[in-house]
């Protein structure tokens, strides 16, 4: 056990609820880019089965693997196919915005319920403890978590949707570069992962970020619902 809580993200004690979390977070992400594609005319995705909220179809065993040690992951990324867009550029950005923004959602809606059940007692009236604070685990790591992958995939170095976001808006010469340069952005990208020193200043400050937004929201709805006592 302690071996596998040295290795792991998370401690094994919180391990549930961050599995629960991604299920959720990745599932949701990569159903909005299918679901978006296919509303503008491109039905790959969803010839392929990846228009569901089944979390089976949209999981990678090896990313969700490297995601629990060393804190980055994937999902199994969905086809898209700009050829198939009226307007491919303006819905390409859409297709791709719709991950990240489907995330920041998940993040708003676990604030709001988190401060639902902290400002109206529900949680303080559980006797039990330990059911007390797993809640409180498992609504912590979900809004952070949903933030942070927010935060990460506007990331402009592919494969992440901000790349693509920036490959959509740049110029035609501009986005044929980008496309020549494109596998030694990806080295640039996994440098910036895989490196302490550089994950320590890119990637980390995103997770305090992550907090600081969920803070936020946490407390704007204190003061929309007239909540106190608890933050």
């Amino acid at each position: 056990m302690d071996f596998l809580n040295d290795i792991l993200v998370y401690p094994l004690q919180q391990l549930p609820f961050f599995l629960i979390t991604i299920v959720i977070a990745f599932t949701v992400h990569e159903f909005a880019h299918a679901y978006f594609a296919n509303k503008f005319g491109d039905p790959t995705a969803r010839l392929l089965g990846r228009m569901t909220l089944n979390p089976a179809v949209h999981f990678d065993l090896f990313g969700i693997i490297l995601l629990l040690i060393a804190g980055f992951g994937w999902a199994r990324p969905v086809p898209v196919n700009r050829d198939n867009f009226s307007r491919p550029r303006v819905m390409g950005i859409v297709v791709s915005a719709a991950g990240p923004l489907s995330n920041f959602l998940l993040g708003i809606i676990g604030a709001l319920i988190y401060t639902v059940l902290m400002g109206t007692g529900a949680i303080d009236s559980i006797t039990n403890e330990q059911l007390q604070l797993a809640i409180v685990w498992f609504f912590g790591i979900f809004i952070k978590t949903n933030f942070f992958l927010f935060l990460f995939n506007l990331i402009p170095l592919p494969p992440l949707d901000g790349y693509r976001i920036l490959e959509d808006v740049a110029p035609r010469p501009v986005r044929a570069k980008m496309q020549q340069a494109e596998q030694w952005a990806v080295f640039i990208f996994l440098l910036v992962i895989f490196i302490p020193v550089l994950s320590a200043n890119t990637i980390a400050p995103l997770y305090n970020w992550a907090i600081q937004i969920g803070n936020h929201f946490i407390r704007l709805f204190l003061n929309l619902f007239g909540f106190s006592g608890f933050y």
